[in-house]
């Protein structure tokens, strides 16, 4: 039984304890105060996610820092930009030296290009990474707080965003092994020693998700002897280690001194392998939704303009959830389903199979929506089709990507190789350059993919080859020995200038109907990111969708063959969907009736308003 005294100690150091945890929660309302009470709200999320990752004790000293980050980064942030998105909206998605001249840094050539060719037609840009790197065209990076010396400086990055919205890669789930802090490890600096990952000898990596087929544990030799890093991208990229909140405190950071140099839209690569358990399959754990969450939710308190995308290339219904409850993680998700579904529509000549998938695009609130695309700096992955797709449809898709001259990239699953993506440019997957084909049928056909893109709600992405119509890169692939070359040539600036200048040229036909899409979209308030959509069922032949305003006062009636036959639109199909009325396509001005049939010419399409 304990004596007098040790009673009176116990109550003495429970009091202490009592008493600090009064004066910290006074500490945190005198700042909910100053915040205003929606900021206060989110401080509490913050405290609760990181006790979720850390625990109470760990967590409640991670919050105090985080604390200290916040207060900080509100004296360095820029003025918020007008936040939200409209139907005005497109991003075009480029790396930095897409374009270049000699003697002028990379960067700056960029903004030249951009500011004369694309204002009023792209509002927001996603730059590729910019900082110091090692391999993968940028994702291996070295300084994240650097820009490198090759493209330009921080100064030219926040000019670019002078006339343009600006999207930053936060590469948050691995750092180059050439970074000081992969360095600072080897060398046995004790601060650097938790950043990386090295599983116990005996753990169960067996059922481990990989988008790679090399090896996951790369061996480095260390001031303290030889250590297995965790490196599920590359022997060049080592995972970072979010047990340690350290890391997570070092990547915040990063995070909020990219919002103060611009940048609107964070892009967070390869996010759903972000947390590791051996044992588990180590993608999409609850705990890389609560760091998803946990950065949500301090841009909510000092960024709020500012939009979070996941890049999850995984099953279309596994990358739904980085909405989480529509309010709590990312704003957009990456609609990696469709480039693939695109190209096998136009591929089959069916919309079938798209028009059953676009039916069940249910977002959970209408604060979140698709970033939708065709083509990026990556392939085509094949991953999300499947669940929609049948095997035999993908192995297809797969055989007529090779025939078309791409290439095809694997990943190993459950101890054997399966297709991971589809390496081509979006132009030759579509028009393989020896059928004999008019040239203006294969463009008819790049713009009638487009046209879906353009029409799907949710924010348009054009990759910068896909705007001008660019094929792939063969001799690219060759010099590197990486498949994903293909679609990642860069060019001299006066090389786009003089075949967009062209008006015989492909280059200049596709950008001169892109730039018309994009210009009728952003006139037409129906087609607002966040406005409802209605797939119509027309034909297996005809992609039909209804676009429309919450109360339907405005509405376009979006209608792509996707086969290369004519095709006729009874005026049956108009009364079936209630759709009877006079109608103007937004496209030609030409007015149709209700009453009458439509005729649509190989991959004609028509966005038709009421009159």
């Amino acid at each position: 039984m304990a004596s007098t005294e040790e009673r009176r100690l116990a109550m003495t150091t429970n009091f202490r304890r009592i008493f600090r945890w009064v004066l910290s929660r006074i500490d945190v309302k005198i700042k909910f105060i100053v915040w205003g009470q929606v900021s206060g709200i989110m401080i509490e999320r913050i405290r609760s996610l990181l006790f979720s990752l850390y625990g109470e004790a760990t967590g409640e000293k991670t919050f105090r820092q985080v604390l200290d980050l916040i207060e900080r980064s509100r004296l360095r942030l820029c003025a918020p930009r007008a936040a939200g998105l409209t139907q005005a909206d497109a991003l075009l998605i480029t790396y930095p030296d897409q374009v270049q001249s000699p003697g002028i840094s990379a960067l700056k050539v960029l903004k030249t290009f951009c500011d004369r060719h694309l204002r009023g037609v792209i509002t927001a840009i996603h730059i590729l990474p910019f900082y110091p790197w090692s391999s993968d065209d940028g994702f291996a990076v070295m300084d994240y707080r650097a820009v490198h010396p090759n493209y330009g400086s921080w100064e030219d990055v926040r000019a670019l965003g002078e006339h343009f919205r600006l999207m930053f890669d936060a590469v948050v789930n691995h750092v180059s092994v050439q970074s000081s802090w992969f360095q600072g490890m080897l060398k046995g600096d004790p601060y650097y020693q938790d950043f990386f990952i090295t599983p116990p000898p005996n753990a169960d990596l067996s059922a481990v998700v990989r988008p790679r087929t090399l090896p996951l544990l790369t061996t480095f030799q260390t001031s303290q002897g030889p250590r297995a890093i965790w490196t599920t991208f590359s022997p060049d990229q080592a995972d970072l280690n979010y047990h340690n909140p350290a890391v997570l405190l070092e990547m915040l950071d990063i995070l909020l001194f990219y919002v103060s140099q611009g940048a609107q839209f964070l892009r967070l690569d390869a996010i759903a392998y972000l947390w590791k358990e051996p044992g588990t399959s180590c993608i999409h754990l609850s705990q890389t939704h609560w760091i998803v969450q946990f950065f949500r939710a301090v841009l909510d308190v000092v960024a709020p303009q500012v939009m979070l995308i996941t890049e999850t290339n995984v099953p279309h219904q596994e990358n739904l959830t980085y909405f989480g409850d529509g309010r709590n993680e990312a704003q957009l998700v990456y609609n990696f389903a469709l480039p693939p579904l695109v190209l096998h529509t136009f591929h089959t000549g069916s919309a079938e199979a798209l028009s059953r998938w676009a039916e069940g695009l249910l977002l959970p609130s209408g604060g979140v929506t698709f970033l939708n695309f065709l083509a990026s700096h990556d392939g085509i992955g094949v991953t999300p089709l499947r669940g929609i797709l049948p095997e035999v449809e993908i192995e297809r898709l797969v055989e007529r990507t090779r025939a078309h001259g791409g290439l095809v990239s694997y990943k190993t699953e459950s101890g054997r190789e399966t297709p991971y993506e589809l390496n081509i440019n979006y132009y030759d997957a579509l028009n393989p350059s020896d059928s004999g084909e008019p040239v203006s049928l294969q463009i008819e056909r790049f713009l009638a993919a487009h046209a879906i893109l353009l029409s799907l709600q949710g924010l348009p992405a054009l990759y910068f080859h896909s705007l001008f119509g660019l094929r792939g890169w063969s001799e690219g692939v060759r010099q590197t020995g990486y498949n994903r070359s293909i679609n990642r040539q860069k060019f001299l600036r006066s090389e786009i200038e003089d075949a967009i200048a062209d008006a015989r040229r492909r280059e200049a036909q596709v950008f001169a109907g892109l730039k018309r899409l994009l210009n009728i979209r952003a006139a037409h308030p129906a087609f607002h990111p966040f406005n409802r959509q209605k797939v119509l069922r027309v034909s297996p032949t005809i992609f039909g969708l209804l676009r429309s305003l919450a109360d339907e006062g405005e509405q376009v009636l979006c209608l792509h063959n996707v086969s290369h036959q004519p095709q006729e639109i009874a005026p049956e199909f108009f009364k079936r969907n209630g759709q009877d009325g006079r109608y103007r396509d937004l496209l030609t001005d030409q007015v149709f009736s209700s009453r009458e049939a439509l005729f649509l010419a190989p991959y004609q399409f028509l966005w038709l308003s009421r009159l």
